[in-house]
């Protein structure tokens, strides 16, 4: 059995860089989802059942994307199909979102965003699975870490922009930060027709630079059936679903493990992604629950862009640190300390009065960010067999996309039982819950380290 070729740096930063353009679309959703939804009538506690359609889509969409991925032989290959596809559809969401009052007539604009909410984030998942997938199918085991961490520091380059185009295009281009109730500001809807551009250029980038093994070549690399035929380009008969469900049943125990940090990371993220612009505009501008359109409130929501961009920008520099301090002690502690610096970061926030120095615990959280990204995956990769690196790549989003439906049924109503509608506390909760993240890593088993 042949080994894997190494690849060179440039091939690994070629195959991932649509990821730049997957995260430019991401953060643009991240930063501004919210308030669109608030410019269009949505009440703070229910911000979070609105977000729930992207979990919903990923969950549904990424095993099934997984499953047909690793049986999938085309004249674009095996992932590459995937992620164009899933850019398309991605981008065109990018340019609908912000302009859901034209359809105003016909169905409540909020209902409208949250539906391209949806569309988007689904096909960001038709897009960002296979990538993960792609780099285990083209890297050997000792270039896995380095490869996850190149996505992650693309990721992060890709955010930093998604995040701060919307400040930028306000204060330093002018362009309107206001509208009229009801309606999305200038600023926000031309750095959505931005990253949809993006986003479409970058995936082209990676489809026409990146090769991939055939299945003949790949079961040469592994020794594995890759249930394709290569000469007729047929894929084996089989119920998708029930492969489906015994994969699920079958998962190595990492993963399983891997599971439970998984599942407190992304509860705590994706309470941050919701809660952050009206905890910051509440807690830190002192503004009140019902003020969603004066300037003030779209400085804040502005604000928050460059906060998210400043996390992001730490995570693609941290990123490339990873590789080096995971040899110089392990993957599981690099981990844990990082999910431990981001706990800390998040529950910071509370204590903070003054919008500048926000920035200091955006650092740890962008730390966080950063190993999420890539450390559980490098975990992961080692434990999975090769002809299934697509449908458990694609089950693992299950432990990503439950914890935010989990969050978004109950942060709502929590918010307003318990906290006044103060979303500054779904921040809290969410350090509380990278605290509970970095120690279920203790009981991961690394295969590879």
């Amino acid at each position: 059995m042949k080994k894997l070729p190494r690849l060179s740096k440039a091939q690994i930063w070629n195959m991932s860089i649509g990821f730049l353009g997957i995260q430019f679309g991401f953060a643009l959703q991240n930063a501004n989802a919210s308030r669109i939804l608030q410019t269009f009538g949505a009440d703070i506690e229910h911000l979070g059942w609105f977000w729930l359609a992207a979990p919903i889509t990923g969950m549904l969409i990424q095993p099934i994307v997984g499953h047909y991925s690793d049986k999938t032989w085309t004249k674009l290959g095996r992932r590459r199909p995937y992620f164009l596809f899933g850019a398309i559809f991605a981008a065109l969401a990018l340019i609908f979102m912000p302009n859901a009052e034209i359809l105003a007539s016909i169905i409540p604009p909020m209902f409208v965003g949250a539906g391209m909410l949806m569309i988007m984030d689904a096909s960001i998942n038709i897009s960002m699975e296979p990538f993960r997938a792609l780099v285990a199918d083209k890297l050997p085991l000792d270039q896995r870490t380095m490869g996850f961490s190149v996505q992650s520091t693309l990721i992060g380059i890709g955010a930093v922009v998604g995040s701060w185009i919307t400040y930028a295009l306000a204060e330093w281009f002018n362009i309107s930060k206001t509208a009229p109730a009801g309606s999305v500001p200038d600023n926000v809807i031309f750095s959505f027709y931005i990253g949809a551009a993006v986003l479409i250029v970058t995936i082209i980038w990676t489809v026409i630079t990146t090769k991939e093994y055939s299945p003949k070549e790949l079961e040469e690399y592994t020794g594995e059936d890759t249930e394709i035929n290569p000469a007729t380009e047929v894929i084996k008969k089989e119920n998708g679903f029930v492969q489906i469900m015994k994969d699920f049943a079958a998962m190595p125990s990492t993963m399983k493990q891997l599971g439970v940090v998984q599942f407190f990371s992304w509860l705590a993220l994706f309470g941050m992604w919701v809660y952050t612009t009206p905890a910051i505009a509440q807690h830190v501008y002192n503004l009140p629950v019902s003020d969603t359109s004066s300037e003030m409130y779209n400085d804040a929501g502005n604000w928050v862009g460059v906060l998210f961009g400043v996390y992001n920008g730490v995570a693609a520099l941290y990123a490339l640190l990873l590789p080096f301090i995971a040899k110089a002690t392990s993957r599981k502690a690099t981990h844990a300390l990082s999910l431990l610096i981001g706990a800390a970061a998040l529950i910071s926030i509370y204590f903070v009065k003054d919008p500048d120095m926000l920035i200091i615990p955006m650092i740890g959280v962008g730390v966080a960010w950063a190993s999420i990204l890539s450390m559980p995956y490098a975990i992961l990769s080692g434990a999975l067999p090769a002809k299934k690196m697509g449908i458990y790549m694609g089950l693992f989003n299950f432990f990503i996309t439950i914890p935010q439906i989990v969050n978004g049924l109950a942060s709502g109503p929590l918010l307003k039982s318990l906290f006044n509608s103060q979303a500054i506390y779904a921040l809290i909760i969410a350090g509380v819950s990278l605290l509970i993240a970095a120690g279920a890593v203790y009981f991961v088993e690394d295969k590879e380290n």
